[in-house]
C-alpha cells in the first residue's frame, strides 16, 4: 500500500467574507483527497482584533517555515492605517510574480466568450515600492519614488516566457508607457525585448498600456499572456476579470524562488460578510492553482472539472454569478464537493 505525501500549509482566513470563502476552499481541496495541514494564522483587521498586529511576527514564521500560503482577502484601509498586508507580504519573501488567470467559463453570462488571458505581473517593485512621503506638515502635496530595476525586469519576462512556454500559450504581450515613461517604464521594454529573443518559438509583441485597455474591451480574444509592471498589471488583471464575469472567477497566485502564496484577487467586502452571500470561486481556483504547484495535478483538475461542471449547470451560482439566486456560499461549496465525490 502506497502512502500519499502530506503537506503543511499557512492558511490566511482574512476579514470580511475572508473566513467564510476560506472555509470553502479548504472543503474543496480536502474533498480530492490531498493530506495537508493547515496551519491557521491571522493577519489584517483579524489580527489586530485578536489585539496584535496586521501583519504579525507568527504569520512570517509560519509562511517561511511552511513555504506555501493560501490567503482569503485582507481588509487595507484608504487613504490611512496600516499598509496593505498583502504588499507587505510579498516584500517580505520576494514573491516577484503575480500570476492572474482570467477564462470565460461556460454558463457565465459575459460580452466576450473563450477569453483566456493570463497576467504576470511584477510583484515587488514599480510605483508600489511604497516609497512616498508628504513633503510639508500641511500635507499639502505628497511625492512618491518608483521603482524599476533592470534585474527585476528581466525577470518577470522570463518568468512569463517560461510560463508561457510550460502551458502551452502562444504571445506574450509586454505592456508599457516608454512612449512617455522614457527611463522608468524603457527599462521595463528593453528588458522585454532582450528576454523575448531568448524564446524564438513564442510570438512577442509590444503594446502601450491606454492602448491595451481599449483593445482588451473590444477584442480580448487578441490576447493570451500579458507581462507587465507593477501597477499596470494590477489594473489590467481586474480589467481582464471582468471580461469573464467578475473578480469571483478570478484567482491569484505570487511566486517567488522557493515560496508561494496563494489568493483570492477580489477585495474583503464586509458588507456581505456573514450573509452567505459570498462567491468563494475566487479561492477555490486559487487552491487549485496551489494544488497545481504541489505537483498535485490530478487533484487540481478535478477542481477544475468541478468548477465547470458547476457552472454550466447554472444552478447554485451565488448572486454575483446569478442576480436573483436564492442560493448561497454553502450551496455553491456544496454542489462542487459533491461533484469532485
Amino acid at each position: 500500500m502506497s502512502l500519499k505525501r502530506s503537506y503543511r500549509v499557512t492558511l490566511i482566513p482574512g476579514d470580511g467574507i475572508g473566513p467564510s470563502i476560506t472555509e470553502s476552499a479548504v472543503s474543496v481541496v480536502e474533498a480530492t483527497g490531498v493530506p495537508i495541514e493547515w496551519e491557521t494564522v491571522q493577519a489584517g483587521m483579524a489580527a489586530i482584533a485578536a489585539g496584535g498586529d496586521p501583519c504579525p511576527d507568527e504569520l512570517l514564521e509560519s509562511i517561511r517555515l511552511n513555504r506555501i500560503a493560501l490567503k482569503g482577502p485582507i481588509t487595507t484601509p484608504i487613504g490611512e492605517g496600516f499598509r496593505s498586508v498583502n504588499v507587505a507580504l510579498r516584500k517580505e519573501f520576494e514573491l516577484f510574480a503575480n500570476v492572474r488567470p482570467c477564462v470565460s467559463y461556460e454558463g457565465v453570462k459575459t460580452c466576450w466568450p473563450g477569453v483566456n488571458i493570463v497576467t504576470v505581473r511584477e510583484n515587488t517593485e514599480g510605483i508600489y515600492a511604497g516609497k512616498e512621503m508628504y513633503v510639508d506638515r500641511e500635507r499639502s502635496a505628497a511625492v512618491m519614488l518608483a521603482v524599476n530595476t533592470r534585474p527585476a525586469m528581466v525577470r518577470i519576462c522570463r518568468y512569463a516566457f517560461e510560463y508561457a512556454t510550460k502551458h502551452g500559450h502562444k504571445k506574450v504581450t509586454g505592456v508599457h508607457k516608454a512612449n512617455i515613461l522614457k527611463m522608468f517604464s524603457g527599462v521595463f521594454l528593453e528588458s522585454f525585448r532582450q528576454v523575448s529573443a531568448e524564446y524564438p518559438h513564442i510570438k512577442a509583441e509590444e503594446r502601450v498600456i491606454d492602448a491595451v485597455c481599449m483593445q482588451l474591451v473590444r477584442q480580448p480574444q487578441d490576447f493570451d499572456v500579458i507581462v507587465t509592471t507593477n501597477l499596470f498589471g494590477d489594473i489590467l488583471s481586474d480589467l481582464a476579470a471582468g471580461l469573464v464575469g467578475g473578480l469571483g472567477l478570478a484567482p491569484g497566485a505570487n511566486y517567488g524562488h522557493d515560496l508561494a502564496m496563494f489568493e483570492a484577487v477580489h477585495g474583503s467586502a464586509p458588507d456581505i460578510a456573514g450573509k452567505n452571500l459570498a462567491n468563494p470561486l475566487s479561492l477555490v481556483l486559487a487552491s487549485k492553482m496551489m494544488l497545481e504547484h504541489l505537483g498535485e495535478n490530478t487533484a487540481s483538475g478535478m477542481i477544475d472539472q468541478a468548477v465547470r461542471a458547476v457552472l454550466k449547470e447554472g444552478k447554485y451560482l451565488t448572486p454575483d454569478l446569478l442576480p436573483g439566486s436564492k442560493y448561497g456560499t454553502t450551496d455553491l461549496t456544496k454542489a462542487l464537493v459533491e461533484h469532485i465525490g
